[in-house]
């Protein structure tokens, strides 16, 4: 809910997003008439040489990334739309009334506290007083680590990071997990790289603290920006890579409360389970214990007053947003000029929707606005669409396992087991989420956003003992994103995705299947990569492979690892192969998928627009990733983001396809040419 996870860079919340019978769409256009913007094409470019460019080259050319942006494309284009329905929405809203304690009250007066600017400026540092004044009153370790435990339930990114979720090998289960937090940079590579750019972000990291304490006006130590930078850095080098925290296996650490008081025995967790309210567990999941290691060492041997600026600072940045002008200004010229270099900070407006929707996560209200949005937009016609070509592509992975070579009969039983009990869930949820325990005052902002965060952590935390909520969705209906979970070996795909150019049951069918289709196959694709295969089909992490299996499956990823690990998006900085592989098996994998499922339809024998169908196929795959970055978000992107740039997510796939070779006629010479017995095929 805060501008921030709320759980911070190391929270696992375990979705891998994007981030049957045969069904047919609408007849195709006429053979003279385009179904894509050929416009955007760059004809000088050939396809068998670089498919993104030849699709999406003039596009490239002619668009300049907005001022307020950090990167532009197809995602973020629709992101934009469904952002601009959700203010109108809102809006009207806020400009009705609505009988206390109902959502449309709250949306809309939870907007009408934001957008008053003018008292947020009247107000200055008066939202702050009681809460730095209570950080000032800590007396010793207990009392902090106490306080730590406090901050978490109001959206506060403390080390003490702390999340409820299934039990990844008790799946029927919610389980306590503990994992490393409580950095403000992207990723730790900020705080102990040495080359010039990352001493540029730490000095103005420096700055930007220094412009938190002095806008603050409250008693600080000497150099408090150095103390905070101090305490991140060693945070940082006890934290883990995000390669490492990847693994399933080595981030599983059941402990009891015994155990973990040993682990760490200056961190009292029944006092902490005591003070977040709730019934101390019978174990926790440490995900991290080497970090929960040195933060226990970091509590006796830093300065206490050290750790009351820190978290001083932590508890004025994730709200900076919600305070006085000169506190927005300070947030967006570090995070987004400095990080990002983005320009010009968004308009309020659209920071009021992601504040009450969400544009990533759920906002405060993010499901009282889905149920608008999806009685305005989303079509039911769109979900039995939708459920007809999901039905193709599990039964086009099903052939898949089939045919598989390296995989032994043995395995693909179990993959079979697996794939049949896969849950889909299309459009929007069936269980609401309730905010009947939220007080919205139009006239309190601050206050709006720490009750927030309040009911977000007491929904969380209360799951523990309760049966597993099958009906529950990791993203609002108005996200533009899709996702599969692990856990609950469930793929998902929220309304306002299921637009052009990923779906339009008015085009081509391939088109659709090169689009949402590939995303269909992607998100399946993640219960088979390298992670998600690690879970049974029941959502517990418990190997169901062959030791041989096993062995032949890393050999092939190693190679894709490799092949992703030469991209460079940028001189001299390439894509980390190992972070990117389960995102890059899921593209190559989906996008096979998805041709095979293509052949279930009744596909035209014309031409359309000069196009073949499997031509199409492909221009479809590659105008869905149209994107460009600025730099420094590129080089953000390549430490922190587990996709790969869209460029390779694009040109990456299609060369270990053999049905893109026929349908463009690739040929040695050709720059997205590979040899045959080269080609990576994993399902």
């Amino acid at each position: 809910m805060t501008k921030r996870s709320t759980f911070g860079t190391g929270c696992m919340v375990l979705l891998f997003a994007l981030l049957c019978s045969p069904f047919s769409f609408a007849q195709a256009p006429p053979s003279g008439e385009s179904p894509v913007e050929r416009s955007h094409f760059d004809e000088s470019v050939r396809p068998q040489d670089d498919l993104f460019e030849h699709v999406n080259g003039k596009w490239l050319q002619q668009t300049e990334i907005p001022a307020d942006k950090s990167n532009y494309g197809s995602f973020t284009a629709l992101a934009d739309l469904s952002q601009e329905r959700c203010n109108e929405m809102i809006k009207q809203l806020a400009n009705q009334q609505h009988e206390t304690g109902s959502d449309a009250q709250k949306v809309g007066d939870f907007y009408k506290s934001f957008m008053d600017v003018d008292r947020a400026n009247k107000l200055g540092n008066e939202p702050l007083t009681a809460e730095l004044a209570a950080i000032d009153a800590i007396e010793d370790v207990p009392g902090l680590v106490k306080h730590m435990a406090y901050l978490m339930t109001i959206g506060i990114d403390v080390p003490l990071g702390m999340y409820v979720s299934q039990d990844a090998k008790n799946s029927t289960v919610y389980a306590v997990h503990l994992v490393q937090n409580g950095t403000t940079m992207p990723d730790r590579d900020y705080y102990l790289k040495h080359d010039r750019k990352t001493l540029e972000n730490q000095i103005k990291f420096l700055d930007y603290i220094d412009t938190v304490f002095k806008l603050s006006e409250i008693q600080q130590p000497e150099s408090p920006s150095d103390k905070v930078l101090a305490i991140e850095a060693q945070l940082a080098e006890a934290s883990w890579t995000r390669v490492r925290i990847r693994n399933a296996n080595e981030r599983y650490n059941k402990f009891s409360i015994e155990e973990l008081s040993e682990l760490t025995p200056e961190i009292d967790f029944k006092a902490v389970f005591q003070t977040i309210e709730i019934k101390s567990p019978e174990y926790v999941i440490v995900n991290t214990p080497s970090f929960f290691e040195t933060l226990n060492q970091m509590l006796t041997e830093t300065p206490l007053e050290d750790w009351k600026a820190y978290l001083k600072f932590k508890f004025i940045d994730a709200n900076e947003e919600y305070l006085s002008q000169d506190y927005v200004d300070a947030g967006f010229d570090f995070f987004k000029k400095a990080l990002a270099d983005v320009q010009q900070q968004k308009p309020r407006w659209e920071r009021g929707v992601d504040l009450v929707a969400g544009r990533g996560g759920f906002g405060a209200l993010g499901d009282a606005v889905g149920k608008l949005y999806v009685a305005k937009h989303f079509k039911p016609e769109a979900k039995a669409k939708m459920d007809a070509l999901v039905g193709n592509l599990i039964r086009a992975f099903n052939d898949s396992i089939d045919e598989l070579t390296w995989m032994s009969d043995e395995t693909k039983v179990k993959a079979r087991e697996k794939l049949k009990k896969i849950r889909t869930k299309i459009g929007y949820t069936k269980a609401w989420r309730d905010y009947s325990g939220l007080t919205v005052d139009p006239e309190d902002l601050f206050g709006n956003v720490l009750r927030s965060n309040q009911v977000e952590f007491r929904r969380m935390v209360e799951k523990l003992g309760q049966p597993i909520d099958r009906e529950e969705w990791g993203m609002t209906p108005q996200t533009v994103n899709a996702y599969y979970s692990p856990t609950k070996n469930e793929i998902v795909f929220p309304a306002a995705i299921l637009q052009s150019p990923f779906f339009d049951a008015d085009a081509p069918a391939a088109l659709n299947y090169g689009g949402i289709g590939a995303v269909i196959g992607h998100e399946i694709s993640h219960a088979f990569d390298d992670q998600g295969s690690q879970y049974d089909g029941d959502g517990n992490l418990n190997n169901w492979w062959t030791k041989e299996d096993e062995k032949t499956f890393k050999q092939l990823t190693e190679k894709l690892v490799d092949q992703y690990n030469a991209y460079q998006p940028l001189p001299g900085k390439n894509v980390n192969g190992k972070f990117t592989l389960g995102e890059n098996i899921a593209d190559l994998s989906g996008l096979a998928i998805a041709y095979k499922a293509m052949a279930y339809e009744n596909l035209p024998e014309d031409k359309i627009a000069d196009w073949t169908p499997e031509q199409l196929f492909f221009v479809g795959w590659s105008r869905v990733w149209q994107r460009k970055y600025r730099e420094a978000e590129m080089l953000k992107r390549l430490l922190t983001d587990p996709h790969s740039p869209s460029q390779f997510r694009t040109n990456g796939p299609v060369m270990n396809i053999d049905a893109f070779y026929d349908a463009f006629d690739v040929q040695p010479g050709d720059r997205l040419y590979k040899p045959e017995d080269e080609r990576i095929k994993i399902w």
